[in-house]
């Protein structure tokens, strides 16, 4: 693309800009100087005489041409106007996001003429010289990324302004008096954006739904679920389209399915689960060799292509785990019960199985649609005791009945070989350059009401490491089968870290004497490994943990196969969860598909598939991530009056975050309340500085800090400062 013309500096006293600005938004239309006078509200002599001036010398420079005597078009909108998203601060200015430029584009709020956060716009960029950093304005807004936004609604006497919490979003939305849709002051409100007009301040819009007060807790987690357009029941002809399912298990639909039912059958999930999608069964073969089965709610039997029902789950993408409660990508009558592989029923399964021997290597293989009949659900914590006592009996206080009682010896038995396998396949895993990621998951224990009664801390141990290597081996296997077949496919991808991230984790661990080794890929892998396994337990890991998945790129879903580079697998799907994911079920189809002999799929229709469901992946987790929050401000509140020992997990100019110690909630000291000194923040050492005391606040330090405010509403915690941990 050719630079804009050093003459169109920000400096230069002459109406360019603002008529290459013009000319650009109708890039067909001519225009001659009195439009373009008209446009700019320009009356007056001088300023006609310079329009037509610099219209000549745009034209000479030939920056635009003049298709006819007195009309100018300009000459290519691609030359000097670029497309890409609008990346929002929480300053009321923004950057440009676009691949033809190395770095962002900052674009001031004056610039940003009414583009929102994540916005697709066309933009003009000048300050292009060397040493200056590049700068714009928004000229198009090609695509909004939105347009319904939560916020609390302010009627004044005949209108009313919508006010969110998003930082980002830095207007509020008028609301005429005859759109308030039944909203009363200072409820929470879905408004959406549908005008805003060129001279106006803020955007017109209308309130779509009523969400509650502020701080009651069923407002707040609706709030978050429309925050990011995701709902929170099904529509009523779904529900119907759903119960009117056939679900049960026909002799003729058996037939054309492997039979598992008389092999050895059994779930392991968390004690609280209420959809079970995948079992394990397992047999041992007369040669000395395992038959392991990895069988998975055949969701797709159910779930018929071109119906309401798969045009809802594709919508929704995912199920949606908030810390209260599950937003189900199918209804329930499926989800809890048809596919759920529930104990001592007959179910429909999609299964891989496996021959492996006593070191864990894979002899042969199959994937196809099969029956099962589970024999017993076990949870996390009793698979765990079978794992750690060698034993059969389960205690009460672990048992999912409250009551005592013995596993069979051959439930025992396929326990103990299944996790001695798949101890086997983590190592594997491990030794060819696979990151192992146990972050501490921040749990909370609720009342009746939903409120939080205490906080803590969920870690993987043996059982969950079981399942998770065999559900890994099938997705493996299953992306490994057709991926060779060249044929398209969807797979789960990961690309390798980026390596700035990976430079500036590397500054800031080095300060709690930690390092990586950044030579090649596999270094990288394994000294990230160290990394994990020496910070654990330390008051940093959470922290550094954070930065770790900080430096990786984000899994996605995609039909161009570069491999997972987290787990170290050439070939990656997702097999195992159709319940609660939309990919799972594709992949279902597909893989029948092809084993029935089908011809390549259209890879162009499954990669927009695969953009949407890692899209719906990604506004799931931020939900997620928001409900978390929510519910650590809300624990927050009860404690006022308690003194915290944290650790400063994040140093700004405006002050320092803290992350509690014995539940993990982060807030915010701000610089100009931090009393025993004045601060000043010293970027290169990361750190605040006392210019008396010279005493350091860097990232790591132990600090005592107590709540000064909870914020429901708009998800913030606040912290006074008390001292240092010396």
């Amino acid at each position: 693309m050719s630079k804009i013309p050093k003459k169109f500096g920000s400096k230069e006293k002459t109406f360019s800009e603002k008529i290459l600005k013009i000319l650009s938004k109708q890039a067909n239309k001519p225009f001659n100087y009195k439009q373009i006078c008209a446009v700019l509200e320009l009356t007056d002599t001088k300023s006609r005489n310079e329009i037509i001036k610099d219209l000549k010398i745009l034209a000479a420079q030939k920056v635009i041409i003049e298709s006819d005597p007195g009309n100018y078009l300009v000459k290519a909108v691609s030359q000097d106007y670029y497309e890409g998203t609008i990346d929002m601060t929480s300053r009321r200015t923004a950057y440009f996001i676009c691949p033809d430029f190395e770095t962002d584009v900052f674009i001031p709020t004056n610039n940003l003429n009414h583009a929102l956060d994540k916005d697709k716009v066309r933009v003009y960029v000048y300050n292009r010289r060397k040493g200056k950093k590049p700068e714009g304005e928004v000229i198009e807004i090609l695509e909004r990324a939105k347009t319904e936004f939560v916020g609390v609604i302010d009627i004044q006497k005949n209108f009313a302004f919508v006010s969110t919490a998003n930082a980002k979003m830095y207007t509020d939305i008028f609301i005429s008096k005859d759109k308030y849709n039944g909203a009363e002051q200072g409820d929470v409100v879905v408004v959406k954006i549908e005008d805003w007009p060129k001279k106006a301040d803020s955007p017109f819009g209308t309130v779509l739904k009523v969400l509650g007060k502020p701080g009651e807790h069923d407002t707040e987690i609706h709030a978050i679920l429309a925050e990011y357009g995701l709902p929170y029941d099904f529509p009523v002809e779904v529900e119907v389209f759903a119960q009117k399912i056939d679900t049960a298990i026909h002799p003729e639909e058996i037939a054309k399915r492997r039979d598992m039912r008389d092999t050895l059958t059994y779930t392991i999930d968390p004690k609280d689960a209420k959809d079970f999608d995948d079992a394990l069964s397992f047999k041992k073969l007369e040669n000395g060799n395992f038959e392991i089965g990895i069988h998975i709610a055949d969701v797709s039997h159910y779930l018929q292509e071109g119906t309401i029902l798969d045009d809802e789950a594709y919508n929704r993408g995912t199920s949606v785990y908030l810390v209260d409660r599950v937003v189900p990508m199918l209804p329930e009558v499926l989800s809890n019960f048809a596919c759920s592989l529930r104990p001592n029923e007959e179910k429909y399964t999609f299964s891989a199985i496996f021959e492996i021997d006593n070191k864990a290597t894979v002899l042969n293989q199959w994937f196809g649609r099969t029956v099962i009949n589970s024999d017993q659900r076990f949870s996390y914590e009793e698979a765990q005791v079978i794992i750690e006592t060698k034993s059969n009996k389960i205690p009460a206080d672990i048992s999912l009945t409250g009551a005592d009682f013995t596993a069979s010896d051959a439930i025992t038995e396929a326990t103990l070989k299944l996790d001695e396998l798949a101890k086997i396949l983590r190592r594997n895993r491990m030794n060819n350059g696979a990151i192992s990621f146990d972050k501490v998951e921040v749990k909370f224990n609720l009342d009746e009401n939903g409120e939080p009664e205490g906080v803590y801390f969920k870690v993987s141990k043996d059982a969950n490491h079981l399942i998770e290597e065999f559900m890994l081996l099938a997705n493996r296997k299953v992306a490994e089968y057709i991926g060779k077949q060249k044929k398209t496919f969807i797979y789960r991808i990961h690309d390798e870290p980026n390596e700035d991230k990976l430079f500036a984790m590397q500054a800031l661990i080095s300060k709690f004497g930690y390092k990586i080794d950044l030579r090649d890929k596999k270094d990288i892998s394994k000294s990230l490994n160290q990394l994990m396994s020496d910070v654990n337990g330390k008051k940093e890991q959470n922290l550094i943990d954070t930065l770790a998945i900080r430096t990786m790129s984000k899994a996605k879903y995609s039909t161009e196969n570069i491999g997972h580079y987290g787990l170290a697998f050439d070939y990656y799907s997702h097999f195992t969860s159709p319940i609660r994911r939309y990919p799972d079920v594709m992949v279902h189809r597909l893989l029948q598909f092809y084993l029935d002999g089908g011809k390549s799929a259209d890879a162009e229709v499954y990669e927009e598939k695969c953009v949407h469901s890692s899209n719906m992946e990604s506004l799931a987790t931020n939900a997620e991530r928001d409900s978390i929050k929510y519910m650590q401000i809300k624990y927050m509140q009860d404690h006022k009056d308690q003194e915290f020992l944290g650790v400063i997990s994040g140093v700004t100019e405006w002050g320092i975050y803290v992350e509690i110690v014995e539940n993990k909630c982060e807030g915010m000291c701000r610089i100009r309340e931090i009393k025993d000194d004045y601060y000043t923040f010293d970027e290169k050492q990361y750190a605040l500085v006392g210019e008396i005391s010279k005493q350091l606040l860097q990232l790591g330090d132990e600090v005592y800090v107590k709540v000064k405010n909870a914020d429901l509403v708009k998800k913030q915690l606040d912290f006074t400062f008390l001292r240092k941990n010396d």
